[in-house]
């Protein structure tokens, strides 16, 4: 079995952005890009899977692929390459966004090309950037495959998988055959560091450029605005006295009762 997982290049969660001057995309300068944190709960599952932590699979090789600019090579992919992944593909776009739709079909074309091709695609739930969530199924449509969100626990046994993915009130246990797209939620694993073994190993790992057109986005951002200052509090009393007109202005003011 091979499995390739898709990983995504995202600012730093504690990265204060700052809108671009064309007003639809944000500024770069000074941002700090990391791996998407989901996708690595992706990258840490096929390297159990491979280790046999997660089953009885024969695994070939672990490969990670992502969409980006040429900074996509050391971030996501030599990370994923120290982590303990076999080799990775860089589809160069040098886009500052992307529609899920147009990466989800240029990853699904990407697919197509390998050889031999991935028999499990495993992919981080959600981009913190964009917070879509919906690279995964997309993806699976494109490929005619059977697709899993949000799963939080995994077992492989042959060519047939057993997950369970958190839902409202409980969880719920899905058992699908090969091959079939994962994404994977907070809570299946926790990703490993990388070893300074694994980080100067990863310099000699291959990162293979595919050149692979990306469709046009179905959809464009138009505009993007910082979002309202909020307003300074007001104190309407102390004690018991004050309670008569806090509730006027939750009535009144706030609409909230």
């Amino acid at each position: 079995m091979n499995i390739l997982v898709c990983s995504k290049r995202v600012p730093e969660t504690a990265t204060k952005i700052k809108i671009a001057a064309d007003g639809k995309t944000i500024d770069e300068a000074g941002v700090q890009f990391v791996t998407n944190p989901y996708d690595e709960f992706a990258i840490e599952e096929a390297l159990l899977i491979k280790e046999k932590k997660r089953g009885e699979a024969t695994v070939g090789e672990v490969t990670v692929a992502s969409i980006g600019p040429a900074d996509a090579v050391s971030v996501p992919l030599r990370n994923a390459l120290a982590m303990g992944a076999d080799k990775a593909i860089h589809v160069k776009d040098d886009a500052k966004r992307r529609d899920p739709a147009a990466v989800a079909k240029a990853l699904a074309r990407l697919v197509e090309t390998m050889s031999p091709k991935p028999d499990l695609v495993l992919c981080g739930r959600q981009a913190v950037d964009d917070q879509a969530l919906a690279v995964a199924p997309m993806l699976a449509t494109f490929l005619g495959w059977p697709c899993v969100t949000d799963i939080v626990a995994l077992e492989v046994k042959g060519n047939t998988l057993t997950v369970s993915r958190e839902i409202e009130g409980g969880s719920e246990v899905v058992e699908l055959d090969l091959p079939a797209v994962l994404s994977a939620n907070k809570g299946l694993n926790e990703p490993r560091y990388a070893s300074l073994k694994g980080i100067m190993a990863a310099k000699k790992k291959p990162v293979a450029e595919v050149a692979i057109p990306l469709p046009e986005d179905p959809t464009l951002v138009r505009v993007m605005e910082y979002p309202p200052e909020r307003k300074g509090g007001k104190i309407v009393g102390t004690g018991v006295d004050a309670v008569p007109a806090l509730v006027r202005l939750l009535k009144d003011e706030a609409k909230a009762l």
